[in-house]
């Protein structure tokens, strides 16, 4: 098997300019309008556009397979969610893959939102075409979604021998598909809470109840727009699994946070820009997401994060071959490439969000030390066992619970 080559990383290469915010990832494109499935129309207008509702159809019409002949995958990523060289404009692991087996990648950053992204490309899904792509990244609940549709081919195991092996028991069994019959997670995304050690002036934090109830961080903490992750965090400070979420529990987390608010707890709901204010200190305490936090630190000594005992959510982006795709094979060679512990280092590296990939830390260690010693990166046996998913939610849960949140957040 070909190994790590030194040198062609740069250890954990910065996606913003030293000393301010990261630029614009793919975590601050998707987060930063408050996302959800509200937005670009939501799930709500998905029926009215004449796409049939979520139903338990599993897996797209099958479609020929052209990898034989053509030797390309087309593949469609966020902006910044791959590795690159110290110059920014190579993507080392794609030239290996192409390297080693022929076949051309045509890697192109075009999803900058959920919604956005699958509302271009839903007409087409829903008509059984070629959406000209034979990767797509989307995060959990919206691919939770497309393999409902059956808009999703199902992945031959055969193909994905190391994906099989490798992938961390963490993301092994999701509830919304089981046994990863149609989707591999591409990398996790952990929400934490982040703090400044000098705003703080000695308020100690250890949990989420600390920031919505401690009168010294009145006016000074942020939560997230994104509802998965805010109410997923309120819930298992009250002892709930997201993951099991009810309608009473929902509306309980809810109901606290809507305290919080009105007593003037809570800064503000914010998406990727709660990084400027926590580095400058008029945030004290805040949820964050953890590929934040490792860069936030490596700039500024003072910012300092929690695990609390109570958990933390993680979500993931995913990666599926759409219905109609082209090159079906060659598109599960590559997904099955990025389970390789070497090629998983080397995205980790750059990314700084969760590595889905197991034995992928004495890898990293080659490349950046500080980044396989990360329990952001590599969750060790205590972060991954905090670890919990928000439920799948049905169409009719979805649009109820955004209602209810963006009542709360204003927007």
């Amino acid at each position: 098997m070909e190994q790590y080559e030194p040198g062609r990383l740069t250890a954990t290469p910065r996606r913003g300019p030293r000393g301010r915010p990261p630029a614009l990832t793919r975590r601050s494109l998707l987060r930063a309008s408050a996302g959800g499935v509200l937005a670009a129309g939501g799930l709500g207008s998905l029926t009215a556009c004449g796409i049939p509702p979520a139903g338990t159809t599993r897996g797209g019409t099958a479609t020929t397979d052209h990898s034989d002949r053509e030797k390309v995958v087309d593949f469609s990523n966020w902006p910044e969610y791959i590795d690159v060289d110290a110059s920014g404009r190579h993507r080392p692991t794609l030239e290996t893959f192409t390297r080693r087996t022929g076949i051309e990648v045509a890697y192109t950053e075009d999803i900058n939102d959920n919604d956005e992204f699958f509302g271009r490309i839903k007409p087409q899904l829903a008509a059984g075409q070629d959406i000209g792509r034979d990767i797509i990244v989307l995060t959990d609940w919206l691919a939770a979604r497309v393999i409902r549709l059956g808009w999703a081919q199902k992945l031959d195991p055969e193909n994905l021998p190391h994906a099989y092996t490798h992938l961390a028991a963490q993301f092994r069994d999701p509830q919304w598909d089981p046994g990863h019959a149609y989707s591999y997670p591409w990398q996790g995304v952990s929400t934490v809470i982040a703090y400044n050690k000098k705003a703080l002036d000695g308020v100690e934090v250890t949990s989420f109840s600390d920031l919505l109830d401690k009168p010294a961080l009145k006016g000074r903490v942020g939560v997230l727009s994104e509802m998965r992750d805010t109410v997923g965090m309120t819930l298992l400070d009250m002892g709930k699994d997201p993951e099991r979420v009810t309608d009473d529990d929902y509306d309980a987390a809810i109901a606290r946070l809507q305290k919080a608010v009105d007593k003037g707890q809570i800064r503000r709901f914010t998406g990727n820009d709660y990084t400027s204010d926590l580095s400058k200190g008029d945030l004290a305490a805040c949820l964050a997401w953890g590929g934040d936090v490792v860069q936030l630190q490596a700039d500024n000594p003072d910012i300092g994060y929690v695990v609390p005992d109570a958990g933390i959510v993680t979500s993931t982006d995913c990666l599926l071959v759409p219905a109609g795709a082209r090159h079906k094979t060659n598109a599960e060679r590559l997904i099955d490439f990025y389970y390789e512990p070497a090629r998983a280092a080397a995205l980790a590296a750059y990314t700084n969000y969760v590595s889905p990939v197991d034995g992928v830390k004495p890898h990293l260690a080659k490349i950046d030390t500080s980044a396989a010693d990360n329990p952001l990166i590599v969750p060790d046996r205590t972060t991954a066992a905090k670890s919990h998913a928000f439920r799948s939610l049905s169409e009719k849960e979805a649009v109820a619970y955004e209602a209810k949140f963006a009542k709360l957040t204003g927007a």
